[in-house]
């Protein structure tokens, strides 16, 4: 794995962090760089694959905790999710620039691999 697919890859995972200040900028950022380079780099592939079913997963549980923030619950729920977030997207550019893919937790996964993808 060359260095500039490891590059693409973090910047995948931290092209996430931009939904902090544009709205859904957390989905269109690492949809960008993914649809620009995964037919070129495999890794990118599977980065942007992961990075995209957590921040539509994590959109959905932001939904549901808005939803529950009628109740009181949603507004701990929220918070935790911002944590699990940020934590996570960390643990996914570290795993990114040490050439692994990072499976993220409580992700629902809504894009599947390709046919023929030689990377899981």
């Amino acid at each position: 794995m060359t260095q500039d697919e490891k590059n693409m890859g973090i910047l995948v995972q931290v092209a996430s962090f931009s939904g902090y200040l544009v709205p859904f900028g957390s989905i269109l950022g690492p949809l960008i760089v993914w649809l620009m380079k995964r037919d070129e780099f495999p890794f990118v592939e599977s980065c942007g694959r992961n990075c995209l079913n957590f921040k539509i997963s994590l959109f959905i549980y932001v939904s549901i905790s808005a939803i529950l923030m009628f109740v009181g619950i949603g507004f701990i729920l929220l918070g935790l999710l911002a944590i699990a977030d940020i934590v996570f997207t960390i643990i996914a550019i570290i795993k990114a620039s040490e050439g692994k893919s990072y499976q993220y937790p409580l992700t629902i996964n809504f894009i599947k691999p390709r046919a023929g993808s030689d990377v899981a």
